[in-house]
């Protein structure tokens, strides 16, 4: 079984790290675990913008992404079927929406996993929800992990 488990270090997402951590897999199932950082883009331009602004926020964001990344590993390795699973993981770079839903279906994955935020409807209409763009375009199944 192929596992595409997508997390950014909220509580959400380390709930879906636990789930996938205590579950049975079938023999040989293969869990990528990836992270989506969005690159920074500049709201304006002016003299208080340096030219490399951009790429430190962006270096940034992709270490805080590769040591949630590691502790998500971690944890899989340690869990109940450490020894039937096969991770990988890796940070990646565009619109969570979009790059979690394309590299599952490059990747040939039969379930995603991701954790929900739980927004409210108000909430959920102002800033969007990642777990529902998956869950709605997604061609494989998908599991969307709640925190209590």
């Amino acid at each position: 079984m192929k596992i595409v488990l997508a997390i950014d270090g909220s509580t959400c997402s380390d709930a879906a790290v636990d789930e996938v951590a205590r579950r049975c897999w079938p023999a040989d199932s293969q869990v990528r675990i990836i992270s989506v950082i969005e690159p920074p883009a500049p709201l304006t331009s002016g003299p208080w913008t340096y030219a490399n602004a951009y790429e430190e926020q962006e270096a940034l964001e992709r270490a805080q992404a590769e040591e949630t990344l590691a502790a998500a590993a971690t944890k899989l390795r340690a869990g109940k079927m450490s020894s039937t699973l096969n991770i990988s993981t890796e940070v990646m770079v565009g619109s969570p929406k979009r790059v979690i839903v394309e590299e599952a279906e490059k990747w040939g994955a039969d379930l995603i996993v991701v954790g929900s935020h739980g927004y409210r409807s108000w909430e959920r209409m102002l800033l969007g929800s990642v777990s529902q763009a998956v869950a709605l375009h997604a061609e494989c199944s998908v599991e969307i992990v709640r925190s209590r």
